[in-house]
């Protein structure tokens, strides 16, 4: 049922003579426990935990997790390094997200929130038993400092994110306020919400911007106890945490002690992880879910693996061009390009059928553009006539497609025309343009996995003349090429959630084409797609979001930026049968930091491991 969100602390009201909590007088002022970017919450003020977690869930016991590559860093708020797995758990936010919602925040460190009716600005009000693991209460000047040196030497995803703020300042003794620029932004109440809050005291005299392998100061629910560089690295369950048993925790970090144990590649990872040397795995290999688990584990029921569902949306997978080098400017070569990728075999042949081919940025939700434009849509697109394909108007959007058997030549001959008419032609096998140029690139890869993929899609382009190369580096070195832009094709993945807002910038806004660690992987420039950002983050509610959201898929779609690739609508999982965990699955899909270690199951798996001499 859902249930309006009105605290004890006010309801909305008019004010008239007098300001109320800072706020001006005249404004109509709401303060809660939470925020819906849309519509009502569905938890009330005195709800007692989220309906998809155990609030008696035990805690304790150990679970371990095993990473890929390596990391030098402890601070994964800097462009600088390679941050560790779980680095970020030692952190609590302003606010924390509910996973059966679309995008609703409640209070964690905040105790309130308080907008105005047209979010020109928010309040939080912390708690007052808010702390760190030193002891020293969370403050006013914690939160400042933290929004302010992350605008300035964190990762230029924050310079975008919260670009549209224009003021942080102390309000009162636990209250701070952030003011925005002009112009709707309804999401900015929110994503400020999930801010992760830093000392002052612990950071002043350290150099932020720098790697560093000490244990910082946190005030989550788990503290970096061990750390092996580049190896391994273990956090423990804060006993006392000043959270513990807020109703937006209860039910949660369940675990004693979490570790993550590194290997070098993805191979190595999974005979770990069949052998026993950590618990639980996300699998993102539709060969290995296919054919890695047939073993005597699994047949023993000692080894479960499990398919959850989820709604959330799939965003977008697929190789991504960087328009940033002249060969992929035209959005004829990248429109040709996209032929010689055959889905349809590689499905049947490569991925066991498990997957759907994508055809959205925004996939499994409703946010994603099918058919033609509406007329809303229409509305929102038509100042944009002239500046966008024209086929955002006229055709619905499909990447090409083939009958599975491999034998692509009219794709290919589709593709050859497009080049030809970019001015790219064969000559002496070799296609190339005017100047001599050879059509060449390098996809790059971060993982061997792909390799297998990538060799038909590179065979394919060699019958239109492409010279292509494939390269795959380690995870340190992979990285540092994308945060400085050093590719020409990568395999990306875009997510997305249920409410799409100010990341989009980040993703597709010209102004982070040029920043170095930034997420515009692919440097648009665009200015009609700058327009339907801003659109879709000053949306009033939601079926204008929704309207807006499709309006930019369509030009997304059509501007032939990256070659879908696939998607499942599930969560492929696999663990050692030691867990226990909630009945309900939220609309976001599996959580598990929603689960817990069983020890009757523990104990069980122990005495079959033994008894096996496994």
């Amino acid at each position: 049922m859902i249930k309006k969100a009105i605290t004890t602390l006010s309801v909305l009201v008019m004010l008239t003579t007098v300001s109320v909590g800072g706020a001006v007088a005249g404004e109509d002022v709401t303060t809660s426990h939470g925020i819906a970017m849309h519509g009502d919450l569905k938890y009330s003020v005195d709800f007692t935990n989220f309906d998809y977690v155990n609030p008696d869930a035990p805690k304790g016991g150990l679970v371990r997790f095993g990473a890929q590559g390596s990391y030098d860093s402890l601070n994964p708020f800097i462009v600088n390094g390679t941050s560790a797995s779980g680095a970020g758990f030692i952190y609590d936010s302003l606010t924390t997200p509910a996973a059966d919602e679309p995008f609703s925040q409640y209070g964690l460190l905040a105790e309130s929130i308080t907008t105005p009716a047209d979010r020109s600005w928010v309040e939080f009000t912390l708690r007052p038993e808010a702390r760190w693991h030193d002891g020293v209460s969370v403050s006013v000047e914690d939160v400042i400092w933290t929004f302010n040196t992350l605008r300035e030497q964190g990762r230029p995803f924050y310079r975008f994110y919260y670009g549209s703020v224009e003021k942080v300042e102390k309000t009162g003794e636990r209250s701070v306020r952030f003011s925005f620029s002009p112009g709707e932004n309804r999401e900015l109440p929110l994503i400020l919400g999930q801010l992760s809050i830093l000392p002052k005291h612990y950071w002043e005299g350290r150099d932020f911007d720098k790697t560093t392998l000490e244990a910082p100061l946190g005030s989550g629910p788990y503290r970096i106890s061990e750390v092996d560089a580049g190896r391994s690295i273990k956090l423990e369950r804060v006993e006392d945490y000043w959270g513990k048993d807020l109703a937006v925790i209860k039910g949660q970090n369940n675990f004693g002690t979490i570790s993550y144990d590194y290997y070098r590649d993805a191979g190595v990872l999974l005979e770990a992880f069949k052998a026993g040397e950590f618990d639980y795995r996300s699998e993102n290999s539709s060969k290995a879910w296919a054919t890695a688990y047939d073993f005597k584990a699994v047949h023993e029921g000692l080894l479960i693996q499990d398919t959850i569902s989820h709604q959330r949306s799939t965003g977008m997978q697929g190789f991504a061009f960087n328009t940033r080098r002249d060969l992929f400017k035209d959005s004829r070569v990248r429109h040709a390009l996209s032929y010689a990728f055959d889905f349809e075999w590689s499905n049947d042949h490569l991925f066991y059928g498990q997957y759907k081919r994508t055809r959205s940025y925004f996939d499994n939700s409703e946010l994603a553009a099918t058919g033609l434009p509406s007329a809303a849509e229409l509305a929102v697109l038509e100042p944009y006539r002239g500046q966008i394909p024209d086929e955002v108007f006229t055709t619905e959007f499909s990447p090409p497609a083939s009958d599975g058997s491999g034998n692509v030549r009219k794709n290919l001959r589709k593709a050859g025309k497009l080049l030809r008419d970019a001015g790219w032609t064969v000559k002496d096998g070799k296609r190339v343009n005017s100047a001599g140029q050879e059509l060449a690139f390098e996809i790059l890869l971060v993982s061997p996995l792909f390799e297998r993929i990538v060799l038909p899609f590179t065979q394919n382009l060699e019958k239109l003349g492409v010279i292509v190369t494939v390269r795959t580096v380690d995870s340190a070195q992979y990285v540092r090429r994308l945060d400085t832009f050093d590719y020409d094709m990568i395999v990306h993945n875009v997510g997305q959630s249920l409410s799409p807002g100010n990341e989009q910038r980040s993703y597709w806004g010209s102004g982070a084409a040029s920043m170095e660690g930034g997420r515009n992987l692919i440097g648009i420039q665009n200015a009609a797609i700058d327009g339907l950002i801003e659109t879709l983050i000053a949306a009033p509610d939601r079926t204008a979001l929704v309207t807006a959201t499709r309006a930019l898929d369509r030009v997304l779609q059509w501007g032939h930026w990256m070659i879908p690739q696939w998607h499942i609508a599930y969560d492929r999982i696999a663990y050692w049968d030691m867990f226990g965990r909630p009945d309900i699955v939220p609309t976001r899909g599996n959580q598990i930091f929603a689960w817990w270690v069983d020890p009757v199951k523990l104990e069980a798996l122990n005495q079959k491991r033994s008894s096996s001499g496994g």
